[in-house]
């Protein structure tokens, strides 16, 4: 049963992640576009600018579910230094319970604000705002998968506990990240990463 969601959140995440990529290439398209009828033919789009926008706001809220399960938020690497190794899969769930917290609150009020909005037309086109705002919902929706996914691969051990160190972080995680790969998606361990149940001994370090 883990192990199919787990597999059933490699394709949610590949595929917002997919949708961040897309949303990026549009808002960046839509903005080259804009700054050339603007100072290039002198006469500005009235509709480029509100999609460019729209679609930066959905590439981000997309994205933040692959910077979730990947583990690549900013987080305090004292404190993964201070509590024992076999201490750090509580450190995990605090972590994850907290993130989820502001994920459904971004759900539910994302939603309420959706339904709100849906009377008013995005400026240059008749659009629904509300398509904008949904971006908060969905890619909440998302982020809440991986992070469930990420506390229950750590805690089976199927994933090392600590801080993804950027240099220690091999070229195949962005696959990884992805759903590239056949196998649960994995970080390299950093230097203060260990596994769940290990105690995190510094005795051997210089």
């Amino acid at each position: 049963m883990l192990q199919l969601f787990l597999s059933v959140e490699r394709q949610t995440t590949r595929l917002a992640l997919l949708g961040a990529v897309l949303m990026l290439i549009v808002s960046v398209a839509l903005g080259f576009y804009q700054v050339m009828t603007r100072f290039v033919f002198d006469a500005p789009s009235t509709w480029s600018e509100v999609i460019s926008r729209s679609a930066m706001i959905w590439c981000v809220f997309l994205g933040a579910a692959a910077g979730f399960r990947g583990g690549f938020m900013m987080s305090v690497e004292v404190i993964y230094k201070l509590i024992p190794g076999r201490h750090l899969v509580w450190l995990e769930a605090f972590i994850a319970v907290c993130c989820a917290v502001v994920l459904v609150v971004l759900i539910t009020f994302g939603t309420a604000m959706m339904l709100r909005v849906q009377s008013q037309m995005l400026s240059g086109l008749e659009v629904s705002i509300a398509w904008a705002y949904a971006a908060m919902p969905v890619g909440a929706s998302f982020a809440l998968i991986a992070v469930v996914a990420r506390l229950l691969a750590q805690a089976t051990g199927q994933e090392t506990i600590g801080p993804v160190v950027e240099e220690d972080l091999p070229a195949s995680a962005a696959a990884a990240v992805a759903g590239e790969g056949a196998g649960p998606l994995t970080a390299s361990p950093s230097r203060d990463a260990v596994a769940p149940g290990k105690p995190n001994d510094r005795s051997e370090r210089p």
